[in-house]
């Protein structure tokens, strides 16, 4: 859980320097960065995919004092496909620095440069790019967790789900596809889903439907398809990594059944998995102490199935 203290302040620093905000920290810029530099480092804005014309860029937060590989977060931010940006995710991985993993955050393509698959692709490029270049950034590769929230959940839940062979790494650089071959080659430890969608045809047509995912999914002939195949419900397996899920049962963006299934069909194929239900939480309205008591539930979640030795 997160400590209150100095190292949380350190860590303020390291997600406003991330963000380019480092006016914000000026008063106090020279001992805060100092330390920062000391403990991490830090790379912004490298490219991962050129895709539509835009180059994909993705942000690394790695702890400098790790003897041997860290645990590594993978986070996509929510947005409704729509908008949105990596640097939205720094405040909510914070408790994950402090815990010393590694932090990865990135872009995607949005819907107004390119609709359905293309952000799945794109988050499917990034754990391409984590694994291809654990070895420079001290990334544990037994150790990968992916999380996002709303549609960035969705997006986890996809990365973390699916095959080289489902057809969504193809446009991946060629360096990083040649780095892993099988089937299941990138193996994910665990998926924190905070409120994301998972039965994508559900939120297309019929009572759910939520006019962000027509938008992201388009009207074109073979709209079904698609929404069935970004649609992480279809790639469920035994051997699908745990899944633990934070959902408010008053959700009005994104349906709280779609978690219920989501963890119902896990229990059925006896994957780990945990629904951590907000009573009464809107779209991520939650309070502080709904979230403490959220973040509670993963770290227990990840202590279980991210252990600290491998």
């Amino acid at each position: 859980m997160l400590r209150l203290g100095r190292f949380t302040y350190v860590s303020a620093g390291i997600a406003l320097a991330a963000c380019g905000a480092t006016a914000a920290l000026a008063q106090d810029s020279s001992e805060v960065f100092a330390e920062i530099e000391s403990r991490y480092r830090t790379l912004t804005n490298r490219t991962y995919l050129v895709a539509d014309g835009i180059e994909l860029k993705l942000d690394a937060i790695v702890p400098r004092v790790a003897e041997s590989p860290v645990p590594t977060l993978v986070s996509f931010h929510g947005g409704g496909w729509i908008s949105g940006s990596k640097e939205l995710s720094y405040l909510r991985v914070l408790t994950y620095l402090e815990a010393g993993y590694a932090v990865v955050t990135a872009n995607y393509r949005l819907v107004a440069r390119a609709r359905a698959p293309a952000a799945v692709e794109d988050v499917r490029c990034v754990l391409r790019w984590v694994f291809a270049n654990a070895g420079e950034w001290n990334f544990d590769v037994e150790r990968i967790v992916l999380t996002g929230w709303s549609a960035g959940g969705h997006l986890a839940l996809m990365a973390g789900l699916v095959a080289s062979t489902d057809g969504f790494d193809t446009r991946c650089p060629a360096a990083s596809r040649a780095v892993f071959a099988d089937d299941r080659e990138m193996p994910v430890r665990a998926i924190v889903n905070w409120f994301g969608p998972s039965d994508i045809p559900d939120v297309l047509t019929g009572p759910n439907a939520r006019s962000v995912t027509a938008t992201w999914i388009g009207g074109e002939p073979g709209a079904d398809d698609l929404a069935r195949r970004v649609s992480p419900m279809n790639y469920l397996r035994e051997d699908s990594p745990p899944i633990i899920t934070i959902h408010g049962d008053a959700d009005r963006v994104v349906p709280y059944e779609q978690s219920t299934r989501l963890h119902r069909a896990l229990d059925e194929l006896g994957v780990a998995n945990r629904l951590v239900t907000i009573g009464g939480g809107g779209h991520g309205a939650f309070t502080a102490e709904e979230n403490l008591r959220a973040r509670s539930a993963i770290r227990e979640f990840l202590e279980v199935h991210v252990p600290p030795d491998l």
